[in-house]
């Protein structure tokens, strides 16, 4: 049996979708309604038999009553071109979790995290593939969890992807409404991140950031590093954005208005792209950002982007934290480096401690939280978004030539 819930939900009135496997048996769309028909031949003269509508009726039952139906005509009458009775099997795992791929990781998410996504489920229902979604119990969601307990972060995000599967299941009437949604119950609480590793033990869980002497200490060590890796230092802590948005400049992304200079990060560059209330991320440059970019722009390269590694590709994000990674006195690389210099003193930080650092600079010169959050590029409230439309740029503007102002007093 074939059938395509996120096709279906795309149908428009007048159009129909044939049930592969199920000859006859239609779903037929009008203004208001999905209606399951079972269609067949009688002298010639066609005939059709309403079953019910769809998602209240999900495509197993309708097949059931299709079945029924067909079972009651008499020997003998031409069905529409029938060659043997179909098997009409049950919603396997596999199926429920491709269903969620296409109608939504495929329709929600950029391609690279869609693709991510769909492997890593495919990968864990390897085993129960082929089990009947509806016989899933609370002992096999367990035990597939179980599995993956030792890598948290990875084993939460499975069970939010399985259980947003079985949920979109229910909601399009592929699985009976009587299913439980086992992936949404258990390990709840139990898959937490122990932290980073390092030197082969778990830090728990930790708000690092950078404090004012280690601050001084870094960007007077900063001349140690190679150019790309200083400049995305001074981009994390002068604009409070994500490194995959500033990595991701291209030069029609700057301009120079009446007010200053300003960076415009596309709605789709930015982490909350997938929100309808999502806008264009509006960051003013000063100090040394502008530097940063003003420099870059006058060196554009094959890639089209100002931050460009010695290959002309884009450098990433996960390439510089490699980097800072391999600059600590802890990291294998470190012990195989010879003379001095080549090890960062301040230790134990992430790229993504430079941003949360700037943003506690920001809260601690004053900003109000909102201007803040506004900064960073993070979406407010839904009930806030709906009735705010202000964009903050000037407040924009005072607080990050303050924040630039008090990092050069450092």
């Amino acid at each position: 049996m074939q059938f395509d819930a996120r096709e279906a939900k795309l149908l428009k009135p007048g159009q129909h979708l044939v049930v592969g496997g199920c000859p006859g048996l239609r779903l037929e769309v009008t203004a208001t309604t999905k209606t399951w028909t079972y269609r067949y031949e009688v002298d010639r003269r066609m005939k059709q038999i309403k079953l019910g509508h769809w998602p209240a009726m999900s495509v197993l039952e309708a097949a059931k009553a299709w079945q029924a139906k067909r079972s009651e005509r008499e020997p003998g009458v031409a069905l529409v071109k029938p060659t043997q009775a179909p098997v009409v099997r049950s919603c396997t795992v596999a199926d429920v979790v491709m269903n969620y791929v296409t109608g939504h990781l495929e329709v929600e998410r950029s391609a690279k995290s869609a693709t991510a996504a769909e492997r890593r489920m495919r990968t864990a229902i390897v085993d129960m593939a082929d089990k009947p979604a509806e016989s899933v119990t609370r002992l096999d969601a367990y035990n597939l969890l179980d599995q993956y307990k030792h890598v948290p972060t990875s084993a939460g995000k499975l069970k939010s992807e399985l259980g947003a599967a079985w949920d979109l299941g229910l909601e399009t009437g592929m699985l009976d409404a009587g299913v439980p949604n086992w992936w949404r119950i258990v390990m709840k609480g139990k898959l937490k991140s122990k932290g980073k590793i390092i030197a082969g033990e778990h830090q728990g869980q930790t708000r690092r950031l950078l404090k004012p002497d280690e601050l001084t200490a870094l960007m007077a060590w900063m001349s140690n590093m190679h150019d790309l890796a200083k400049d995305c230092v001074v981009m994390y802590l002068w604009t409070v954005t994500r490194g995959s948005e500033f990595l991701g400049i291209q030069p029609d992304h700057i301009s120079q208005e009446p007010t200053g200079w300003w960076w415009t990060c596309p709605k789709e560059a930015t982490k909350s792209a997938r929100f309808a209330d999502a806008v264009d991320l509006r960051v003013p440059l000063y100090g040394r950002a502008l530097e940063v970019i003003k420099r870059r722009m006058a060196n554009v390269g094959a890639s089209g982007f100002l931050f460009e590694n010695a290959k002309g590709e884009q450098y990433t994000q996960h390439t510089f934290s490699t980097y800072i990674y391999d600059l600590q006195p802890y990291s294998a690389k470190t012990a195989r480096r010879e003379g001095e210099g080549l090890v960062c003193p301040v230790i134990n930080w992430t790229p993504h401690n430079l941003r949360r650092t700037a943003r506690t600079m920001l809260a601690g010169l004053g900003c109000p939280n909102e201007v803040g959050e506004a900064i960073m590029g993070h979406l407010p409230p839904d009930i806030v978004a709906t009735y705010n439309a202000h964009t903050y740029d000037d407040e924009r503007q005072h607080w990050l030539k303050l924040l630039s102002k008090r990092l050069e007093s450092l």
